[in-house]
């Protein structure tokens, strides 16, 4: 069965960035001119999901209203003549259908995925962290998708970190999966944040999983940990004992969009990535004092 739906969990508080966000989403803070969140939906649609499926929370309305179609705006920029800009707005409001569903407590990864069971019904899908921004030739969870059609299990994304960081991730054990591509693991493990010595490789699990319908079983029967959350690594690790999962080590480059020294990062980089500024951008950084 084909993989046509995403889940984005963007429930959460956005603490590491307070006070920006106190008013407003974190995924709605701007990456040059385009919210975090924007990133991770245009990826999705690129990789030819049809549905976005959104957890959200109270706080979270500024993420349906940037995806709705703000007729005030358009009929304002077609006044003013600037079509560029009337569409870029039209575009965003056409890339994909979204829906949007609420978590209704924060009570972790695990539970903001279970809470868009009813929308996602009983077919392999599709979960992107939206902090995560990858940037590559080809999409991250397009990558994992073609994995997924390979194999037909469910395919974590994995990136190779310092062993000093492991303690910050998700960790798989596994192996090759075979010849055919040596980006492919087979997984026999997860470790959640181990310390360097403990860490059975140095392949971290990021932001971008493709799930088959079995792990909604799994997270209703996980108990909830750390915090009272309940974990998706934990719920794939249940998923294990009945199905293989498998990790892919993309092609790509992954900011942390959450912290924000990766946020800074990202801005930077995809800035002077960037056809109209990017010239400009680099000369004015090269007139800046770093000593």
């Amino acid at each position: 069965m084909r993989v046509r739906k995403a889940v984005f969990p963007a429930a959460g508080w956005g603490t590491r960035f307070l006070p920006a966000t106190k008013a407003q989403p974190k995924e709605m803070l701007p990456l040059v001119d385009k919210p975090i969140i924007q990133y991770g939906v245009e990826e999705a649609v690129e990789a030819g999901i049809e549905q976005v499926i959104i957890v959200t929370s109270s706080q979270k309305r500024a993420i349906e209203d940037h995806f709705d179609i703000n007729l005030e705006l358009e009929q304002l920029l077609e006044a003013r003549g600037e079509i560029d800009k009337l569409r870029q707005i039209r575009a965003i409001s056409d890339l994909a259908q979204v829906s949007y569903v609420r978590q209704k407590e924060q009570l972790g990864l695990g539970h903001a995925v279970l809470t868009a069971r009813d929308l996602v019904g009983h077919e392999p899908f599709a979960v992107i962290l939206s902090d995560d921004v990858v940037v590559g030739d080809r999409p991250c969870i397009g990558q994992l998708i073609h994995a997924y059609e390979q194999t037909h299990c469910s395919v974590v994304a994995v990136m190779e970190v310092p062993r000093e960081e492991t303690c910050r991730y998700g960790v798989i054990a596994g192996e090759v999966a075979g010849p055919g591509d040596p980006r492919l693991y087979k997984l026999s493990g997860l470790v959640e944040k181990p310390e360097p010595e403990d860490a059975p490789s140095n392949l971290a699990i990021i932001g971008r999983y493709v799930l088959t319908p079995k792990i909604f079983e799994k997270l209703e029967q996980t108990p909830r940990g750390a915090g009272g959350e309940i974990q998706l690594t934990d719920a794939i690790e249940a998923l294990m004992q009945e199905q293989d999962v498998y990790g892919y080590a993309f092609d790509g480059v992954r900011y942390d969009a959450g912290t924000t020294m990766g946020w800074l990062e990202a801005s930077v980089e995809l800035a002077l990535q960037r056809q109209d500024i990017g010239g400009q951008f680099r000369k004015y950084l090269q007139t800046l004092d770093l000593s």
